[in-house]
Order: structure tokens, then sequence, then C-alpha cells
């Protein structure tokens, strides 16, 4: 997550310098893919590259900081290195944006989301939409899925999560009758949480803004520069949107949304209703 943030926050200043890559190359005496790589966190700088960087953008000021934060990024270790086995590449970014962000806001018009489920219930979701793995595998992905919600209490910050429910996740046929009610119970117990918040979207709001399918908006305040991240689901694999406007949109999409759902309080009662 900060080898990420780090390599947003140099292409960011760069722009603002109003600097070319080359220039940048120049400067460091490298070449432009070397530079490329910094920004895009395929590499992270040595501590004098990193000095020299921000002098030639004219911020000294932030070598500190910026030190603090590339030592940090050396010496960290992603915690769901253990389950390497069950996660592909592209899926660490959306692990370290969901360890890292101050905000998690969501749309699910397809099932629970993976922060909310119980066990049973992942295991009847992962085994309707991958049949093919075996026991282990799936065991693995469940223990994974778990293993993430850590993030709901995490210390001394836990993230602001605000998730809106399609009201015909509530009614899954993936589980069965028990799994289903199972899963309500903990989604009334997580409601409980002072950070999270659970609105469920009527059927009859349809159609509405989430047509297109589920996505999160990662947010991170407190990482002074650090964009907001929307994330989509794909049968294959995820998509990342950085840029203002793309976020913008999911922003707008989730606000249209969340003014078509029920309150927390009418929420939590179709909840138990079920």
């Amino acid at each position: 997550m900060l080898r990420w943030y780090i390599a947003l926050e140099l292409a960011r200043l760069r722009q603002e310098a109003g600097l070319t890559l080359k220039q940048v190359a120049d400067r460091l005496g490298c070449s432009v893919s070397h530079v490329g790589h910094l920004e895009a966190g395929r590499n992270l700088p040595g501590r004098a590259e990193l000095e020299v960087l921000l002098d030639f953008y004219k911020l000294g000021e932030r070598i500190p900081s910026f030190v603090e934060l590339l030592g940090s990024a050396r010496r960290g270790k992603d915690w769901w290195l253990p389950f390497k086995d069950a996660t592909a590449p592209w899926f660490d970014l959306l692990l370290g944006l969901e360890s890292a962000a101050a905000q998690i806001e969501s749309y699910d018009g397809q099932v629970v989301r993976g922060l909310f489920q119980t066990e049973a219930y992942t295991n009847a979701v992962i085994r309707a939409g991958r049949p093919e793995l075996s026991d282990s595998e799936v065991a693995q992905r469940i223990e994974l899925r778990q293993a993430r919600q850590n993030v709901l209490n995490r210390q001394p910050e836990p993230p602001t999560v605000w998730s809106i429910l399609d009201e015909s996740v509530l009614y899954g046929s993936a589980a069965e009758p028990a799994v289903m009610r199972q899963q309500l119970d903990h989604l009334v117990k997580l409601s409980e949480l002072p950070n999270v918040t659970i609105l469920v979207l009527p059927l009859g709001a349809r159609p509405h803004a989430g047509s297109h399918g589920t996505f999160t908006i990662f947010s991170f305040p407190h990482l002074v520069g650090a964009p907001a991240v929307a994330y989509t689901d794909g049968m294959l694999q995820g998509s990342y949107y950085e840029d203002p406007s793309a976020v913008l949109r999911y922003r707008n999409a989730l606000t249209r949304l969340n003014n078509g759902a029920d309150s927390p309080e009418d929420s939590l009662a179709r909840i138990r209703r079920r």
C-alpha cells in the first residue's frame, strides 16, 4: 500500500512541478523507463534518489516524512502473503487498499460483500462460482476472506464502512436457508459496530444507478495527496480507477443509490424481517 502511495505521490508532484519524465530522468542520470517504474510502483526509489527528486520539485521540506514512508515501505510485510496461492497478483492491490483505507463505501447487487461474509456463506458463494476448486483451495480462500474482516476492528482507527446492499442480496439462493439466516444475523450484528453502516436498497427502487454492478470506493484522507480509488469486480479480474473524473462518477452513483435506500433503522428492520 505504501509503495502504491509513494508512486502516485511522486507522479503527482512531478506533474505539479510541470516537469516531464525526460527532464526528471536527466536530473537523476537514469533512463525514462526507470522514472516510469518509480511512478508506477514497480520499484521504490533509493533514499538519495528521493532526496534529489523532492529538491528538484522544490519540496525539500517533505524529505523527512518521505524518507520515513520509504523506510516503512521497505520494512513492511503484506499480511496476506501466507495466502498468496489463493490470490491473483491483481488482487494484492485491493487487499492493500482495503487494509489502509480510512473510508470504504460500496454497493453490492449480487452477494454480501467479502468483509461481511460468514464462513458458511463464503463457502457457498465460492463453490457456486468456482466448482472446479478443490476443498483445500476453497478452505484457503475462506480463511483469507475471514482474515480480511479484521480491518473492521483495526486499531487505533478502524475504517468508516458505508455499505449499500440490493434487497435481492438478502434472498441469496447460493446458500441454504440456514446458512442465509446465519448470514443475515451476522449483518445485524455488524450494523451495531459504530464504524459500520448497512443500508438496503429496496427492490422497488429499480431501475437505479447500480445497474452496472458492484463497486467500492476507497478513500485515504489521512495520506496527503492520495487519491480515492474506485474498484469493480470482474469474472477474470477486477478493475481500479484512480482518475478523479472516474471516481466522481462512482461517487455520484453511490449518492443516488444512497438516496433510494432505506434508512439505517429501516434497513436493519428489513434484514431482521427477512
